[in-house]
Parts: structure tokens; C-alpha cells; sequence
């Protein structure tokens, strides 16, 4: 493996690894160090703790007084997810330089807390599983105090056995599979799981497009997609509907004929398609192509690229899916956010994952400040168990996605989620969903 290493502004270090696929979901095997803790647990979403988390069991990673902090992030910065790769990097690095100048100590390149240097270390995923681990330990090799990422839930799920195994925490940028909490008490993140989308889009599909006889696609590579399909297909049928067919594929097929003809044959009133951006824009084209030109269209956080129009062109627009925040929000965060997005890049995110990646790099550091502070308050060194305590007491933390509280919640936050139209100059907010109003019976 061969990886070049670039110095950052603000002495950030980012190291990009030859390191391919999942997104915003996948499953891994759980860990199998370490015992229970007390206070963790599973939890639904906008509900309660359920059951004890594992919890790492190895001596946590310890940083002396005065030494430099150094927090670790992979991200797809190659590879098919390279849209949410870049804007969840660009995101950390405009957090980081945020932070920098706000807590200036001489030199406002240099984010200083507490008499300790704040790095942020990169290494690249390559959009692939196996690498992402290779990232992963890379980066516990360079000496990181937690973890940040990924979007894909199957890259996330590898970088989160090397956190366990390491006792770092670990903070999801956009991975929703909703079992990656459960793996241990050292997961947490920062957008809302599958568990709340998948009903969220079945809500939507039957209240407020007034759809009956859904089909799917699923794309059996990835636990994102089938994790989608079935908490859509089974919110859906609650409220009354009937899932009349799913059909499955794989990542990187490119060609739908088969599975196309046989969910026409069964005459849907719309179409779930809950895989990626890579495979929803031609999946999209052909289905349009085959006749089914008036059935809504609907699906995941997934879908969430500029790629998408492009892939999909006109058959795509006036679909819907879900997503975690949307710039045409009437909030100040997301205003000042944009702004600086802006200023330092000149150009919009071009996904969600700017803004959480932005979110999850400022939790992580005000997480990192919380354990400083209880280091020295104790006389102590800080270490990466402090930072895991940090997170899991944290509560309502203003995000640009939205208040963030991990208190109680094992990891999961209680998120808003939004449905966006596409249109031909990119997504148009149609509804917001609160996770309690979506989840009741």
C-alpha cells in the first residue's frame, strides 16, 4: 500500500491512503473484546435505552500534558462515494479552521486547547471496506485520540472494530445502518439511522402522495439497502399499504432490463429504490424507459449526489428522498454555515456530508475540550476513554444538522429528517419529520 502525506493549513495532516464500497450503510460481525457496560444500550429512534452496549476492554490511548492531540478521520476521498468523501473532509477542515480562529493562542492556524495542539489527521478509504480498516489503523498508528467516520455504513462498520479493539471513540459522519450502535459503547454519530428513514419515506409515500402498492429494489451488496428496504417495507404495511414486489441487483450493475419487466408486470403506484447515487440515476433512466413514466419515484439518504442528476437526468427528477438537512432551511446555523462554506471553498457542499462532517468534527472537538478538562480537574493525563465519556454525556449540541444529544441514547441521536424533492437545479424541501411523530404506532 502506498500513501503520500500532506501537511493541511492550520498544522491539520492529511495522509491519503490507497485504501472502494458501501454508503450510507453495511454490516460488520460485533466485536468480540471486551465486556458490557452498565450504561449503554440499544435505543429506537426518538425512544429510550433498550439493553447494555459491549465496552472496549483495552488500556485507553493516553496523551500527556502539553503533547499534541491528533483526531482521526477517513473519508472517501477515491473511489465511487468520492462526493460525500471530499464534502465530509472539506467539512472537518472548515470546522477545525473555525475552531482554530475562535480559540486563537498566538497563532490562529493552530487550534490550542488547554495548552495541547488540535490536529486532524486524513486518511483515505478509497471507498472500499478493507481500506478503510487499513485507514483506520493507520491512523492508530499515527497516535489519534478518536475517530470520524464514514458515510458508508459498511466502510464505517470495519473503522468502528478498529476503534473497539483500540478503545477510541468513533463518531459516524453519515452512516446510518442502525445496528452500528449496538457494536460497542465507543460508536456514536451524528445523522439519524435507517430505522427512522425507512418509515419516514413509508410515511410519506402513503399519507402524502397517497400510494398503496409499492415496489423495491434492492441492492443485495449492501446492508445499507436491504436495511432500507425492510424498515420502508415494513412501516408501509403497517400504515396499510402492500409491498407488490421487490426486485434486487448488485452494485456497479448497469443494466435493469429483467428485474424492470417483472415489477412492471405487478403495476406499483410508485417505486422504493433504496440503493446508492452509483446505481439509482440509471436504475431511474431504464424504468422511465420501459414505460413506468407516472409511478413517484422515492428513496434514501443514498441518493444524496449531484452525480445523481447527472446519471439520471429528467427520469430522476421529481423524485424523493431522504435526507439529513437541507440548504434552503430557514435557520441561522445553516445560513452562517453556508456562508463560510462559501468564503473558503467558493462553492456550495455539493452534499449533506459537508454539513456532517462539520458537525461531527466540532462534536469530536468539544468532546476532546470536556476530557481535557476533566484530565486536569483530576490531575491526570487525558485519554481516549475520557473523550468516549465526553460524547456519551453530551447533550444538545448545536449542529448545523441540527441540536445533537447522545445522553442516554447509546449512540443515536434523535434526529429531524427531511424528504426533498429532485429538481432539474438540485433538491427543493418538500417535508420535515419529527423522529417521535414518525416512530409512534
Amino acid at each position: 500500500m502506498t500513501h503520500t502525506t500532506q501537511k493541511w493549513s492550520l498544522g491539520f495532516v492529511a495522509a491519503f491512503a490507497a485504501v472502494a464500497l458501501s454508503a450510507c450503510n453495511s454490516s460488520t460481525p460485533a466485536p468480540t473484546d471486551g465486556g458490557t457496560t452498565p450504561s449503554g444500550g440499544g435505543t429506537t429512534e426518538g425512544g429510550t435505552t433498550t439493553s447494555a452496549r459491549p465496552a472496549p476492554s483495552k488500556a485507553p490511548f493516553t496523551v500527556k500534558e502539553g503533547e499534541v492531540i491528533r483526531i482521526g478521520l477517513v473519508a472517501s476521498r477515491q473511489g465511487e462515494l468520492r462526493p460525500w468523501g471530499e464534502d465530509s473532509s472539506n467539512g472537518a477542515a472548515l470546522a477545525m479552521a473555525e475552531l482554530a480562529a475562535d480559540t486563537a493562542d498566538g497563532d490562529p492556524n493552530k487550534l490550542i486547547i488547554e495548552g495541547h495542539e488540535i490536529q486532524l489527521v486524513v486518511q483515505d478509504s478509497n471507498s472500499d471496506p478493507v481500506q478503510g480498516k487499513n485507514a483506520a489503523e493507520q491512523l492508530v498508528n499515527q497516535g489519534v485520540i478518536g475517530l470520524i467516520g464514514e458515510v458508508a455504513s459498511g466502510i464505517t462498520a470495519t473503522i468502528s472494530d478498529v476503534a473497539f479493539s483500540n478503545s477510541l471513540p468513533l463518531v459516524a459522519v453519515g452512516a446510518t445502518r442502525t445496528d452500528l450502535s449496538a457494536k460497542g459503547s465507543h460508536f456514536f454519530r451524528v445523522c439519524y439511522t435507517d430505522a427512522l428513514q425507512g418509515p419516514v419515506m413509508a410515511k410519506f409515500a402513503y399519507e402524502d402522495l397517497g400510494l398503496r402498492k409499492m415496489a423495491m429494489f434492492t441492492d443485495k451488496a449492501q446492508p445499507y439497502s436491504t436495511g432500507l428496504s425492510e424498515s420502508f417495507s415494513a412501516k408501509f404495511k403497517e400504515l396499510g399499504g402492500e409491498i407488490v414486489d421487490e426486485q434486487f441487483y448488485q452494485t456497479k450493475d448497469t443494466q435493469f432490463a429483467g428485474p424492470i419487466a417483472n415489477t412492471k408486470a405487478k403495476n406499483p403506484d410508485g417505486i422504493f429504490l433504496s440503493g446508492y447515487f452509483n446505481e439509482v440515476g440509471p436504475l431511474a433512466r431504464q424504468i422511465r424507459e420501459a414505460g413506468m413514466t407516472t409511478q413517484p419515484l422515492l428513496g434514501g439518504d443514498g441518493w444524496d449526489s449531484d452525480q445523481l442528476l447527472t446519471s439520471g437526468g429528467d427520469a430522476i427528477v421529481g423524485g424523493y428522498f431522504c435526507n439529513h438537512y437541507n440548504s434552503l432551511e430557514d435557520r441561522p446555523e445553516v445560513k452562517t454555515f453556508l456562508d463560510a462554506w462559501k468564503k473558503k471553498y467558493n462553492a456550495n457542499p455539493g452534499t449533506t456530508m459537508g454539513a456532517l462532517g462539520y458537525d461531527s468534527t466540532k462534536l469530536m472537538v468539544d468532546a476532546v475540550k470536556r476530557a481535557i478538562m476533566e484530565a486536569k480537574a483530576a490531575n491526570k493525563p487525558v485519554d481516549s476513554m475520557m473523550v468516549i465519556n465526553a460524547l456519551e454525556n453530551t447533550e444538545n449540541f448545536p449542529g448545523v444538522s441540527g441540536a445533537i444529544t447522545l445522553k442516554g441514547r447509546n449512540g443515536d441521536p434523535a434526529k429531524r429528517a427531511l424528504v426533498v424533492e429532485v429538481t432539474k437545479e438540485g433538491q427543493k424541501f418538500a417535508k420535515a419529520f419529527e423522529a417521535d411523530a414518525v416512530m409512534a404506532k
